[in-house]
């Protein structure tokens, strides 16, 4: 099928598609001309009325072209009045863009997006939050301005926001960030469910590209999409003073009208899980743990590098100086709790009431910076090393355990391999230097010997059982009353 609907029916949809595409263009860039904020607050005039009809017919063509024949719309989208915002879940392709264009709701994006051509002014017609990557204060702007778009008693255009913040495969529904949940307004939850017979659609971290996923889906002669309107969620007090509640509440229900698991997993998680640094994290750490209690004690994503840094200096202060629970809440200045007991507990690898800072910085520091291995190693080395700037294999074996978040490692095979002059000890320039040589040192010296074993070194890289990362399955998602695993047993 795939091979006959490539030589016909695929180059056709596509171009149709296309055609479609810059057919558009031209209504949405007049219809964008000399437009101000003033002018968006004010009802639609009536040509730009015309225009929005217009452009909404052509988008339904494009779509047409794609296979999408008819989109089957359950219940009743709220008026701006009634739910200035759109929560929709689970988001899971760019083909979620279809109710984008079947409501023209504003949507929040990245900046650099309006600078592509053609799509780029389609973007702009629809009035979205634009975010700056570049602009560290950008997170705090679109926040505000989200909320102030939000209580404008419907004057600005509905704002839709998929609250995962990443595309996972429809099995769950991850942590929903809390920005369309701040402003505290009633929100309407809409839910996403393609129910083809073969899944073309999903776009993830793993599996086919985004062409391969255009090619495959224009290859089927038909493709389903529901979309469906659930009641307008409005927040009692308690939830909109608290909207990781709130989120969490309107996740549940978003879950159960899609008959799907919820997970605490979050889109920072996937990328820890799935990081590209020379130490990939074998499949059973205790790092994602470790995460979650990051982020729940409350230290925020925007300010970690920070935190690491005040962290790691007191750290090195205090050598090997291990501490209590109580000592432990000082040093990072938050009041004793579960969430902090279980973070300790993590590092508390003898059961005797006493850890070893450092560990708590080195598993902080790649959480902090996943992708950054040696980054992190020669934090570790500044932490562990002694006065004359070397540390031994248990040092290392140490480092190396807290880093990958494992109970058992051996490092004897990679530390004779650094240690060329069998001195017994190393320090970190031996080390970068040996990295330098040897890119992929972790599956020669370490996971080569050790795939399979008790406590076993699976790499991340191996397939993930539902699209998000490794052993991140939903049925994972009631273990939260097993005991914690600890860094070591």
């Amino acid at each position: 099928q795939i091979a006959f609907m490539t030589l016909t029916l695929f180059p056709i949809r596509l171009f149709f598609a296309a055609f479609m595409m810059l057919l558009a263009w031209p209504f949405a860039f007049i219809a964008s001309m000399g437009s101000d904020e003033q002018e968006l607050e004010k009802p639609l005039s009536w040509w730009r009325k015309i225009v929005d009809i217009l452009l909404k017919a052509i988008m339904r063509m494009m779509w047409l072209a794609g296979g999408f024949h008819w989109i089957n719309v359950k219940g009743r989208r709220a008026l701006p009045a009634e739910a200035a915002i759109l929560t929709v879940a689970p988001h899971s392709s760019y083909f979620d863009a279809i109710p984008v264009t079947m409501t023209f709701a504003s949507i929040v994006m990245k900046a650099e997006s309006k600078d592509i051509p053609v799509w780029g002014t389609l973007i702009k017609y629809i009035r979205p939050v634009f975010v700056s990557r570049s602009d560290q204060d950008s997170r705090r702007k679109t926040v505000e301005e989200i909320k102030r778009r939000a209580q404008s008693d419907g004057k600005w255009p509905q704002i839709m926001i998929f609250p995962e913040g990443t595309c996972t495969n429809r099995s769950c529904l991850i942590t929903f960030k809390p920005g369309a949940f701040i402003p505290g307004v009633p929100v309407q939850p809409v839910v996403l469910r393609y129910p083809n017979k073969l899944d073309t659609i999903t776009w993830t971290w793993q599996g086919p590209g985004a062409f391969e996923i255009l090619w495959l889906t224009l290859c089927q002669f038909h493709n389903s999409v529901e979309i469906e309107f659930l009641p307008v969620y409005i927040p009692s007090e308690e939830e909109r003073k608290d909207p990781v509640l709130y989120a969490n509440n309107v996740r549940r229900v978003m879950a159960e009208a899609l008959g799907v698991s919820v997970t605490d997993y979050t889109f920072e998680d996937c990328q820890l899980a799935l990081a590209e640094g020379q130490l990939r994290l074998p499949s059973d750490t205790c790092l994602l743990e470790f995460a979650k209690l990051v982020r729940s004690l409350g230290l925020k994503p925007e300010t970690l590098e920070d935190d690491l840094d005040k962290y790691a200096a007191s750290a090195m202060k205090m050598k090997k100086e291990k501490v209590d629970l109580k000592e432990f809440s000082a040093y990072l200045e938050f009041p004793v709790s579960s969430t902090l007991e279980s973070m300790f507990a993590l590092f508390d690898e003898n059961e005797d009431g006493v850890i070893d800072i450092r560990e708590f910085v080195i598993a902080l520091s790649v959480v902090c910076k996943p992708s950054k291995t040696l980054e992190t190693i020669q934090l570790a080395f500044q932490l562990y090393q002694s006065e004359s700037g070397t540390i031994t294999k248990e040092d290392l074996a140490h480092i190396l355990k807290t880093a990958m978040g494992v109970s058992q490692i051996d490092v004897t095979h990679l530390f004779r391999a650094v240690d060329e002059e069998e001195k017994g000890k190393i320090t970190y320039d031996d080390f970068y230097t040996f990295a330098e040589l040897h890119p992929h040192f972790a599956e020669d010296y370490l996971y080569a010997d050790q795939m399979g074993a008790e406590g076993g070194l699976e790499t991340s890289a191996l397939s993930a059982p539902n699209g998000i990362c490794t052993d991140f399955s939903p049925d994972s998602a009631g273990d939260r009353k097993k005991p914690l695993q600890k860094k070591l047993n």
